[in-house]
């Protein structure tokens, strides 16, 4: 009897990314390794688009959500509310075709194997193609990273990143502390991840050059960014009460 592979949810935010979305979802279905070892659930998160990112995703076989607050923030978490019941565990990638959905496993296997709780994809430790990064955005990148490593000794080398895994264990202690509405949603994520004692590690990914514009300012979001880090650095973390938990735990 064949043993049934477990369940992977793939959460992409997406805000009018009609010219790359379908070859983000279509590049699943190469990530070869993966599929050896994991089932996917494939979802976009239509972040309120205003071209046809959301038919296209629909007739390329993924599961659409609709986010009407625009904001990666208010997207991710509804991505997160929308993850399978059955899934084991979570992944965010953005959908701008920047990241490669066939390095999947390469997130996926440290915590298969018990390694950790959650994974980074790290574009500084790892491949940039081209002029995929800009250096206003590699040299904040940078700065952002070893601020986070030395205050809150978080061993990522990336906290700015779009390609994360999770146990679903630590999605379902995550996600209810979560209140970013944009780009500031990883720093959250990586800053009380810290704070909570989830063991968060790097991996080296490649990272491409976007089709189109990016949504990202770096000036507003940056200040955005900052100040979630410093507002996290006294953060402290409450749990859940038995009856929150089961709540949530029906929800995601």
């Amino acid at each position: 009897m064949s043993k049934t592979k477990p369940l992977v949810s793939v959460i992409i935010p997406c805000y009018n990314e009609a010219g790359s979305i379908a070859k983000v979802i279509k590049n699943f279905s190469k990530a070869s390794v993966a599929k050896q070892f994991f089932d996917l659930d494939i979802i976009v998160v239509d972040n309120a688009s205003t071209d046809k990112t959301a038919s296209i995703a629909k007739k390329t076989g993924a599961r659409v959500i609709a986010e009407t607050k625009q904001g990666k923030g208010y997207a991710m978490r509804t991505g997160f509310r929308s993850i399978d019941p059955k899934a084991e565990y979570v992944v965010m990638i953005d959908g701008d075709d920047t990241y490669s959905p066939q390095e999947v496993y390469r997130l996926l296997e440290p915590i298969q194997s018990g390694f950790c709780d959650v994974v980074v994809g790290s574009r500084l430790g790892g491949k940039i193609h081209g002029e995929s990064m800009d250096k206003i955005n590699r040299g904040g990148n940078w700065l952002y990273t070893h601020l986070v490593r030395l205050i809150y000794r978080q061993n990522v080398t990336d906290v700015l990143s779009g390609y994360f895994a999770w146990k679903r264990s630590a999605i379902e202690r995550l996600a209810p502390h979560l209140s970013a509405t944009g780009f500031a949603i990883e720093m959250e994520m990586i800053t009380k991840m810290s704070r909570m004692g989830l063991e968060v590690y790097s991996v080296p990914i490649s990272y491409y050059q976007r089709s189109g514009q990016s949504h990202l300012n770096p000036v507003t979001d940056g200040a955005r960014i900052l100040k979630m880090f410093a507002k996290n650095s006294v953060w402290q973390h409450k749990q859940l009460n038995e009856g929150q938990t089961t709540v949530l735990k029906g929800r995601i």
